[in-house]
């Protein structure tokens, strides 16, 4: 593969530092799901970037679309009568369309137990040996 390697890419660049807003147009499970992570992210691991807040909007609507369309199957099953005969429901196709989109965010932000296993996405210190200053790196 060609291009920069996730391995050589100078962590805290533009790091996000105290509380950010969630967009106002996320809905109540996007909301929850940024209420849930954003914290983690930024406070605990301190690995969000300025660069990564619309992955981590993208990932907060994914989770939401997926549990919508959860609870839509809930109520109304996951097929439908029609003329043909019984058909897979939409929101079925939609769940597993917004899962598949979480779950390949989540791995991008560092929130799935394999990628939290990288080295250098643990978001100690350990990757970037407690330097802030690009001039102060040796090289």
């Amino acid at each position: 593969m060609r291009g920069a390697k996730p391995h050589s890419i100078v962590p805290g660049s533009s790091p996000v530092r105290g509380d950010l807003d969630p967009p106002d147009w996320l809905g109540e499970d996007a909301r929850a799901e940024w209420d849930r992570v954003a914290p983690v992210l930024i406070n605990e691991r301190r690995t969000l970037t300025v660069a990564d807040i619309a992955s981590l909007v993208n990932y907060c609507v994914a989770v939401g679309q997926a549990a919508e369309a959860s609870r839509i199957i809930a109520t109304e099953g996951m097929t439908y009568a029609s003329k043909g005969g019984p058909k897979k429901h939409p929101a079925v196709a939609i769940r597993s369309d917004a899962m598949t989109q979480a779950r390949l965010l989540a791995g991008e932000l560092g929130l799935t137990p394999v990628s939290r296993s990288r080295p250098g996405s643990r978001g100690d210190g350990s990757g970037d040996r407690g330097q802030t200053n690009l001039f102060d790196m040796d090289f």
